[in-house]
């Protein structure tokens, strides 16, 4: 069990993790090894509760599929293991953020005196020019 949260947590069969070749460069035996993991995630049919699911889905997110599926490419480390650790990692803390409520934005006007010294800049600004120009007799 992956535990996401104090209540919520997925089986580790919920997750489709496959070993890949690792992209760039490499050294010996580069390709022969397969180290680097691909992670999968369907989200609609997970253990999630609900709000969760809604949230994920309804996220922004380039490793959200249109289909609910998560897709994480973990390739840092050397070894396979610290791969599938790391995209373990990454998908608990795409799921937490998802359920994070953000703050809501208060709009604000500018105060009177920055209004001001814009203005009093926009205006000493046109004199400079105008005093550049040539003048007409």
């Amino acid at each position: 069990m992956i535990q996401i949260s104090n209540t919520v947590s997925i089986a580790e069969s919920e997750i489709d993790l496959q070993p890949i070749r690792a992209q760039g460069s490499g050294g010996q035996k580069v390709n022969k090894t397969s180290s680097a993991i691909h992670l999968r995630f369907d989200i609609s049919a997970s253990s999630l509760p609900d709000h969760y699911k809604r949230a994920l889905i309804g996220r922004r997110d380039h490793r959200i599929t249109a289909e609910g599926i998560v897709i994480i490419k973990a390739q840092q480390y050397r070894t396979q293991e610290q791969n599938r650790a790391d995209a373990i990692d990454r998908l608990v803390e795409l799921i937490k953020s998802a359920t994070v409520v953000r703050k809501s934005r208060r709009p604000t006007k500018p105060s009177r005196g920055s209004t001001k010294r814009r203005l009093d800049s926009k205006n000493k600004h046109g004199k400079l020019k105008e005093s550049r120009r040539k003048l007409d007799y």
